[in-house]
């Protein structure tokens, strides 16, 4: 069996963590900072948006993979790798320095957990036979 169907989203989610990568490069290019944020507040934001992606999506797509290798229907997989996708696009506009609460930060976290317990919750149901 393959992982086409999480191949897919981790294809798109790599995407989006090189964007927010080189948007990080970019910055510390044009401040001449290379190590930390040097308390330029923009290039700490930019740095905890594409870590906090890479912190969070790694898990998800491995909990996903092992549900579609459980043999997870295509609607199955593609609930948890959109609430996944829409949950990581949404969560870098909400990480502000001066807004620790904003609402598309707390979308995007909680869409991604949503996505890892749908996971979970599979895995065990199959593992249980349940």
């Amino acid at each position: 069996m393959t992982l086409a169907i999480t191949g897919i989203y981790t294809s798109i989610l790599a995407i989006l963590t090189i964007w927010l990568g080189a948007r990080v490069s970019i910055h510390r290019a044009k401040t001449g900072i290379s190590i930390m944020h040097g308390d330029d507040m923009t290039l700490a934001e930019k740095m905890r948006q594409h870590g906090n992606l890479t912190e969070a999506v790694p898990i998800a797509l491995i909990l996903m993979g092992i549900v579609e290798l459980n043999g997870a229907s295509p609607v199955w997989l593609h609930t948890i790798g959109g609430i996944l996708l829409l949950s990581r696009i949404i969560h870098p506009f909400g990480i502000k320095h001066d807004k620790p609460s904003e609402v598309a930060r707390g979308i995007g976290s909680t869409g991604t957990s949503i996505a890892m317990v749908i996971s979970m919750v599979f895995i065990v149901w199959t593992y249980t036979g349940a």
